[in-house]
């Protein structure tokens, strides 16, 4: 029996997607882990979220962690939002920080471990990647 693929990331919100038998003969052309994010896609705030994060980073120390929180306030304020508009962009924020783990330029922690950013529950930092 062959042995199955490795697992990929969503494009939409970067969690893994688990290799799956009914997958098998269309597992290149897979792109989204859930009809959600199929719907979804990739929006422009996602890349200003992507954008946001690395800005950040890039005006700390090396070793300075931001709270997703942080760029999605500095996005939401871009964009004219005022008050508490940048709560809705929260999980955004988060599935941006995925997507630059998977492009390897950030790590996800909690408590200063590093975290698989699919998984990880509750509050997290974002740090740039340790070489």
């Amino acid at each position: 029996m062959p042995a199955a693929p490795a697992a990929k990331s969503c494009v939409a919100c970067g969690r893994t997607i688990a290799w799956r038998k009914k997958w098998e003969r269309d597992w290149d052309a897979v792109k989204y882990c859930s009809s959600t994010c199929r719907r979804r896609g990739r929006r422009p705030d996602d890349e200003a979220l992507e954008a946001a994060i690395l800005e950040l980073l890039g005006q700390r120390a090396r070793t300075a962690t931001i709270c997703p929180s942080e760029a999605a306030r500095l996005v939401a304020g871009r964009n004219g939002a005022t008050g508490e508009e940048w709560r809705d962009l929260m999980e955004p924020a988060r599935a941006a920080a995925r997507r630059l783990v998977v492009g390897g330029s950030v790590e996800v922690v909690q408590r200063s471990q590093v975290v698989d950013p699919s998984t990880a529950k509750g509050p997290i930092r974002i740090r740039r990647r340790r070489r």
